[in-house]
């Protein structure tokens, strides 16, 4: 189990783009989605499943559980999803020292980008980069089983 701070942001500038890492394809879907509780499959790259249960904390906080799922199981799992499924491009950016990882998403989201950043603390404003646009964090429809189950958000930044 990890705690974990977490914050998103909209992604006001491209900016970004030229201190991109690394990036994955994901496909993901959710299995169970209430206010207390999430049930995800996420596929990365095709090639690797992940099973993750998230509960909330206190905060910006978040317990969360993770398991590998052989992909051939997760596959079968999405007849079972429950609401839109997720298509996105994950991006590993690096800024004062801490991991953003922006998602790009596609489909019926196309056009939203989202930054999220996650870590034992909270990271000052003067750190943040200029590129992250208005914060989200605590607006329930910016997460992605909000994403998958409800209205989609207006995307500007």
């Amino acid at each position: 189990m990890a705690k974990e701070i977490e914050r998103k942001f909209l992604v006001s500038s491209p900016a970004w783009r030229d201190f991109v890492e690394a990036e994955i394809r994901i496909r993901q879907f959710y299995l169970v989605a209430a206010v207390e509780r999430t049930v995800r499959i996420r596929i990365s790259d095709g090639r690797a499943a992940m099973l993750t249960l998230k509960f909330p904390a206190r905060d910006r906080g978040r317990e969360e559980f993770e398991y590998p799922v052989p992909l051939a199981e997760a596959e079968e799992m999405q007849a079972f999803a429950i609401g839109r499924i997720i298509k996105k491009t994950r991006h590993h950016v690096r800024h004062e020292g801490y991991l953003y990882e922006i998602d790009v998403f596609e489909g019926g989201l196309a056009g939203l980008v989202i930054a999220e950043l996650e870590t034992p603390d909270i990271v000052p404003v003067e750190k943040l980069p200029s590129w992250l646009g208005r914060e989200v964090t605590q607006d329930n429809r910016y997460y992605n089983a909000s994403l998958a189950l409800g209205e989609l958000p207006e995307f500007a930044a």
